[in-house]
């Protein structure tokens, strides 16, 4: 892991018609780093996101990537240059076949050849992936969809992979599954933020983590830390 800030926040503020949801938030992430953001519904995760991937322009503060300032801008220019998004609800083409889904998330590069080398690599990572490549998309089960969401967003092949709510809606058996495919993917270099309110899966996952509570950071450490930290237990973990 590179001491080196792929992406840095800094005093962010962002929300909708004028009015602020995230106040002043901060934060950075390392490559090859697994950063988490915890919070419950409405705590400012999902604006906090809108705002580095260029959904939402931010009202204030700073985003940058490898040292450039990309605050406000457009999303596709974001994925040409290694950041890529796995929205929550996972987003696929039901009707499509789960390759062709895939050939999707690789929509910017006209190399066939480089494309055929990441769908390798993808299958590598995700086998069941692979197995059912054939099959149309709204015949998988939800861990199944959740696996073909994550592969898409890999097929850009990005720096920075971002989550939105992976857990949601799985089993749990499932989770631990779908998180070990997330330690893999930071095994190889690529960086991970992932939003979630799963706080003890996510927390025994990341590297370090902080929590967002009504559009504020209100505590933040290295994530086996925060497992262990009597605040966080009271709030999310039912300690």
């Amino acid at each position: 892991m590179s001491d080196e800030k792929l992406l840095e926040v800094v005093d962010l503020q962002a929300g909708y018609n004028g009015m602020a949801v995230v106040h002043d938030v901060s934060f950075s992430v390392r490559e090859g780093e697994i950063l988490a953001i915890l919070g419950s519904n409405g705590s400012g995760k999902t604006t906090t996101l809108r705002a580095i991937t260029g959904t939402i322009k931010p009202m204030s503060g700073i985003i940058r990537y490898k040292g450039e300032d990309i605050t406000g801008m457009p999303p596709f220019k974001l994925v040409s240059k290694g950041i890529a998004m796995v929205p929550e609800g996972r987003m696929l083409f039901g009707g499509m076949t789960v390759e062709d889904n895939l050939l999707m998330g690789a929509y910017l590069n006209q190399d066939k050849k480089a494309i055929q080398e990441r769908l390798k690599l993808v299958y590598e990572l995700f086998p069941r992936v692979e197995e059912r490549k054939k099959q149309t998309a709204s015949t998988l089960s939800g861990g199944e969809q959740q696996m073909v969401a994550i592969a898409r967003g890999l097929m850009s092949d990005p720096k920075l992979l971002i989550l939105d709510e992976p857990s949601l809606g799985l089993m749990h058996k499932l989770v631990q599954e779908i998180f070990k495919f997330v330690k893999e993917i930071a095994a190889i270099g690529i960086t991970v933020i992932i939003v979630e309110q799963n706080a003890v899966d996510t927390l025994a996952l990341c590297d370090y983590a902080f929590v967002i509570q009504n559009g504020e950071s209100v505590i933040e450490g290295r994530g086996e830390d925060l497992l262990s930290n009597e605040d966080v237990k009271r709030a999310y973990l039912g300690g």
